[in-house]
């Protein structure tokens, strides 16, 4: 049975949004895409919901006049800026000795059930790294398997609350209901990393216009992310400031002349800030050298974020690099020498049917990854924004989230409930024998012994 999905990529300088049809084998044909520039936004971000939204709807119209449709639900991308992430873990005891979807269900909610999430935090992706089946470590798919325990280690990514709440108000503002919220470098991932980079470990940096999102897998799972207030727009205020031209010169100045390979001498007119019918030369050899700082610094920020994952050992595959950023040219030769001569790889997306020139380049890897995730190309398991447990194999109607006060696992647990504990698991405690009451019985006789024995002697 065909199905038509709608993507909206809300990038830090652009917004992208794409209609494809997915068949019943996940393939996808892309019918329909519009493009915006980005309002109300910073770093990512929403800044203004009115001036977002209308940047939302203008991109919505494009793509819905190409595709000739209406939708009324979309998967959207969320910055990575504010994100905080940690490892739970959770163990079950499998009563048929069967592992079956259910069980991974079970164990996954128990490993969120343990994380320690901040009230003013909501949870966006709980992401599987290892199963642990019985005394056997790294099981890929644990379904199927004969055990009397099933455990899981995973990566929890959180967000701000107030940050999805702004985003969904925007989205809906536009006229669209928002599906599913997805981090937007676990959808560049989706959209450019092969299988073989996934199990020998690689680091996906997408750099963006005004920022950089890192996301690190490790035997086809995602172990860390990390953000960076860092991009390509960062170089035209360096050029605006250093040449002493407006912002939109300085742009058109990095995108025309903006390499890393040798400077030249040669010598371009340039107006200049607050008196552009005045003009003054500037040396080529300037531009580059003010462009190579930039890059260089941005590269180690990256290179820093990589040594602090405690990673950089997993990353068989080296760095893959993606986003409007890696269009630099001479970008992977530096990339190189500072990632400590690492492989380094640029990659944009492809392999997706109607992909228009236009979409294949690599500022657009979180819009296509973004498509794959709603057609279900996306981790084997994992729980979503919605608490809802996604799989490849899933049926239409997913699998519900279950409520762990009503489970007979809360003894197997990994680590004691955290203090913020839900209203149903405070009411199977209630129901547990008033111990404290006995407690004070007890030492109420104690102390009547203990009275009647200093008076007696």
């Amino acid at each position: 049975m065909n199905n038509t999905v709608l993507a909206i990529d809300i990038g830090s300088t652009k917004i992208a949004a794409i209609i494809a049809d997915v068949d019943a084998e996940s393939n996808i044909q892309i019918i329909g895409a519009g493009f915006a520039k980005a309002q109300g936004l910073k770093k990512g971000s929403i800044t203004n919901i009115e001036l977002a939204s209308k940047s939302i709807k203008q991109a919505l119209s494009d793509a819905k006049r190409v595709a000739g449709m209406e939708l009324k639900s979309a998967t959207v991308s969320i910055s990575g800026a504010y994100t905080k992430s940690q490892n739970s873990s959770g163990i079950v005891n499998i009563p048929n000795k069967e592992i079956t979807v259910k069980e991974i269900n079970r164990v996954m909610h128990t490993s969120l059930y343990n994380a320690n999430i901040p009230n003013e935090y909501e949870v966006l992706h709980t992401l599987p790294f290892n199963f642990k089946v019985d005394d056997q470590d790294f099981i890929e798919d644990p379904v199927g398997m004969n055990a009397s325990r099933l455990e899981v280690e995973t990566h929890i990514i959180t967000t701000q609350k107030s940050n999805l709440n702004n985003l969904r108000k925007a989205v809906r503002a536009a006229g669209v209901e928002v599906e599913n919220i997805i981090l937007n470098g676990y959808a560049s991932a989706i959209a450019v990393l092969n299988a073989d980079e996934r199990e020998l470990g690689v680091a996906l940096v997408d750099m963006g216009g005004s920022t950089s999102n890192i996301a690190i897998h490790s035997g086809n799972a995602i172990r860390f992310n990390d953000f960076l207030g860092v991009g390509s727009n960062h170089i035209t205020s360096d050029l605006s400031m250093a040449l002493h031209t407006p912002l939109d010169v300085a742009n058109n100045v990095k995108m025309t002349y903006g390499s890393l390979h040798e400077p030249s001498s040669e010598l371009i007119e340039l107006p200049i800030i607050g008196d552009e019918r005045t003009t003054h030369e500037v040396s080529l050899d300037v531009v580059h050298n003010v462009i190579y700082a930039r890059v260089e610094e941005t590269l180690m920020i990256i290179a820093q974020s990589i040594e602090k994952s405690g990673l950089k050992d997993h990353i068989g595959a080296g760095v893959v690099l993606t986003g409007g950023f890696t269009k630099m040219e001479g970008l992977r030769e530096l990339a190189v020498a500072i990632f400590d001569n690492v492989p380094v790889r640029l990659a944009k997306p492809g392999d997706i049917g109607g992909l228009f020139d236009t979409l294949r380049d690599p500022a657009y890897s979180t819009a296509i990854g973004l498509v794959k995730y709603a057609a279900g190309h996306f981790t084997p398991y994992e729980i979503d924004v919605n608490k809802q447990m996604r799989h490849r194999n899933e049926e239409r109607e997913r699998i519900k989230p279950i409520n762990l006060g009503a489970t007979a696992d809360m003894a197997v647990m990994t680590m004691p409930p955290a203090e913020e504990t839900s209203a149903e698991i405070k009411n199977d405690l209630a129901t547990l024998p008033p111990k404290k009451e006995k407690k004070g019985d007890e030492a109420g006789t104690v102390g009547k012994f203990w009275n009647w024995a200093t008076q007696l002697f």
